[in-house]
């Protein structure tokens, strides 16, 4: 999820404002609640949730652009699924950095131009009814899409790595479209629900962002809908896991084939030229490395909130109730999963910025200067040699 990536992007997270009772005129509110209420956001925050915010569309946006050249170059070859797919994430990244965050700055915003709270209360600018429901909605859909699409991104690699026969008969350009369109509509399905009264959206601590109902009194609706949205975002996570680790195995495992065939052939060199597999395993080594950190940063940054709103749920389902302390605790924790759940539409677009090939080369050239020379002098004895034989004959 993009910008509250499920929820937003730092953005968000940055636009959570804390009440601040020092300007108070009323001497005794500041006395009664400064040590329990949180104060307001100060105007540094506020400019570093702009600037995250903008950094995160600015980064997007260059990857959309090189992805645009790199489409061109491969769209009738066995790269342009893979290259619908990550064009797909990365324009869900980029919506789901801005519009959450846009919904975010507003509250901030309202925030800053009201101070009135009251003593014990929740505060009095708090997202409105319907605005509520539209943020809350946009954080599960920009949240489960990204993590969806990761998983469809790990299946068309390792189907085009173990299966490339079949890769080639069913994974087509029309598909994957038709896969976007399907994952877009289930999702985009689970955040309408609450909408027409099927589940709610509450706004959540410390009261500026709104998401489903995970803390207090759930009903049966509500505890399902909160453990649909973590459980297929656990389960998009497992299946890119999986599907990564058989397609690594595979990749290692035509690595060492083709070693051992140039061992047994280095006898004969003019016998056997470079194999035409060799430019599609280099293409499959670059799209396998993007894939396997972008589902890094993925589990990473979203797995502690999924979990913990699994475990929220579980509890209220096993007829838990903890005490005030722990329902604070609960909330802090849940707040500190979307603080990193927020990063991940910014990290995916740099992952497919800095991982290419292009990118790779420069850095393996810099790391290792006397490579190039001597792969150029080994060439030129090879061509001598050879030379040397036909010399003979």
């Amino acid at each position: 999820m993009a910008t509250v990536s499920a929820p937003s992007s730092p953005s968000v997270l940055h636009h959570l404002p804390e009440l601040n009772f020092s300007s108070c005129p009323c001497p005794s509110i500041q006395t009664l609640n400064a040590t329990t209420l949180p104060p307001l956001i100060n105007p540094p925050s506020f400019g570093l949730s702009c600037f995250t915010m903008t950094l995160g569309g600015l980064s997007n946006l260059s990857a959309l652009g090189i992805l645009a050249k790199s489409y061109v170059r491969f769209r009738h070859r066995a790269k342009a699924p893979f290259l619908l797919l990550v064009g797909a994430l990365l324009l869900t990244d980029l919506a789901g950095n801005l519009i959450p965050g846009a919904f975010a700055l507003h509250l901030h915003l309202g925030q800053s131009r009201r101070h009135r709270v009251a003593a014990g209360m929740r505060d009095t600018t708090e997202p409105a009814g319907m605005f509520c429901q539209l943020f809350g909605a946009s954080l599960v859909f920009f949240g489960l899409c990204p993590l969806l699409l990761g998983s469809a991104m790990a299946v068309e690699r390792c189907m085009g790595i173990t299966q490339p026969l079949l890769h080639s008969a069913l994974i087509t350009v029309a598909h994957m479209r038709l896969a976007v369109l399907l994952l877009s509509s289930l999702v985009l399905l689970l955040a309408g629900l609450p909408l027409v009264d099927v589940g709610s959206y509450t706004t959540q601590f410390p009261g500026t962002w709104c998401f489903l109902t995970v803390h207090g009194p759930l009903s049966t609706a509500d505890a399902s809908l909160a453990l649909t949205f973590s459980g297929l975002g656990l389960t998009a996570l497992s299946l890119s896991l999986i599907c990564n680790t058989l397609s690594g195995l595979a990749l290692l495992q035509a690595r060492l084939s083709s070693q051992g065939i140039r061992t047994n052939t280095t006898a004969a060199p003019g016998r056997y030229g470079r194999t035409s597999s060799s430019p599609l395993r280099s293409l499959d080594v670059e799209m396998m490395a993007q894939l396997t950190v972008i589902t890094m940063v993925s589990c990473v940054c979203w797995s502690p909130f999924l979990i913990s709103i699994s475990l929220l749920v579980g509890q209220f389902c096993r007829g838990g109730r903890g005490s005030s302390h722990t329902v604070r605790q609960s909330e802090k924790l849940v707040l500190l999963g979307l603080r990193m759940a927020t990063w991940n539409q910014i990290l995916d677009p740099w992952v497919y910025i800095l991982l290419r090939r292009a990118v790779l080369r420069r850095v393996f050239r810099v790391l290792q200067p006397d490579s190039r020379s001597t792969l150029t002098q080994s060439s030129s004895c090879t061509t001598a040699s050879r030379r040397q034989e036909i010399g003979l004959h």
